[in-house]
Parts: C-alpha cells; sequence; structure tokens
C-alpha cells in the first residue's frame, strides 16, 4: 500500500475489511509473562470526511467468544469469568470526535463497551496506506492503540485476579476498510 497525500480523495462511506483487519490484545499475567490475543469476529463502518477530519466517524462491533490466545483453557476462562460472553456477547466502539494531529494521524475518541459498562476511550489512529484493489474498490488502512484499565469496565474475576493479571490492557488495530459507492 501507498500512502495518499490529499485526504480529500478519501471522502466516503466504508467498511472495515475483517479478512484483511486484526484487532487484538497485550495484558499481562504475573510480572513476566506477556499474553497476546486476537478477536476473530468484528464488523464496522467508518465516514471518512478528507476535507474536515473532524466530521469522521467509526463504529465497531466485536464478537466477544471469538477471543483467541491460542489456549483454549485460558479462552474459554476469559470468555466466561472475565467478559462474561453469555450475557454480553458483543464489544462495541463508536466514536465522538476525530482531530486531525498531523498529515497521516489521528486521535479518535469515542465510546467503548465492554461487559455492558461504557466508557470513553481516546486512541491515536495513524492512517498506514491506501490501494485501489483488483475490482477498483479503494482500499484504506490504518493502525492504532490504545491502553485501558479493564477494572473500569468490571472485567475482572475476583481478588487473587488484581494480584497476578495486570489491570492494563493494550488495545490494538490493524483495520483495513474498503469504500463504499
Amino acid at each position: 500500500m501507498t500512502t495518499m497525500t490529499r485526504l480529500d480523495e478519501l471522502t466516503g462511506q466504508y467498511v472495515v475489511d475483517a479478512e484483511r483487519s486484526k484487532i487484538g490484545f497485550i495484558g499481562r499475567h504475573s510480572m513476566a509473562t506477556r499474553v497476546h490475543g486476537h478477536f476473530g469476529e468484528f464488523q464496522g463502518t467508518a465516514y471518512l470526511d478528507g476535507d474536515e477530519p473532524s466530521k469522521s466517524s467509526a463504529r465497531l462491533t466485536i464478537v466477544a467468544k471469538s477471543l483467541q490466545t491460542h489456549d483454549r483453557r485460558r479462552d474459554e476462562h476469559l470468555r466466561g469469568k472475565f467478559l462474561d460472553t453469555a450475557t454480553h456477547p458483543v464489544i462495541t466502539f463508536v466514536s465522538t470526535k476525530v482531530e486531525q494531529t498531523a498529515q497521516v494521524t489521528f486521535t479518535i475518541s469515542g465510546d467503548l463497551t465492554i461487559r455492558g459498562v461504557t466508557k470513553p476511550v481516546t486512541m491515536d489512529l495513524e492512517l498506514v496506506g491506501t490501494e485501489h484493489d483488483a475490482s477498483g474498490d479503494l482500499r484504506v488502512r490504518f493502525t492504532g492503540t490504545v491502553t485501558i484499565d479493564r477494572r473500569d469496565w468490571g472485567v475482572n474475576w475476583n481478588a487473587a485476579t488484581a494480584l497476578f493479571i495486570s489491570e492494563k490492557v493494550v488495545l490494538q488495530f490493524d483495520v483495513a476498510t474498503i469504500r463504499r459507492p
């Protein structure tokens, strides 16, 4: 992908290309172990306004039970005890504000809902590339991260959890979108 320098060429409605995107997380278990995982099912939409990026918006819905860390037992534990996916099947993000901070970097603020609890978050995003695919559709890719305190959303199991598992979780986004006519 190559980065376009003219944002006005990007204005339009987009959908997330889940096959070419990854939404992941990193948490710490004990002091030395980092646990990497990702969500396998999600969908989203965005409106990009290249002339006035502050008018841009995004929505993302993640299927909570699609969490994967490549350890079946840990995955079941995280889905059940931590995320309570039976009661709260989705994690959502709805943007409330977009600010351009440099030529291809932005901050996006919004409401993140986990376990039925909604809290504001702000993440840094970078426009890392654009391209026209074989069908002629415009694809735009963004990457970004945000660090959250899982306890703010009630993502906790018991008192011992706080001792052995870090309260900070880094959410990572590598999202490819496709412009819709």
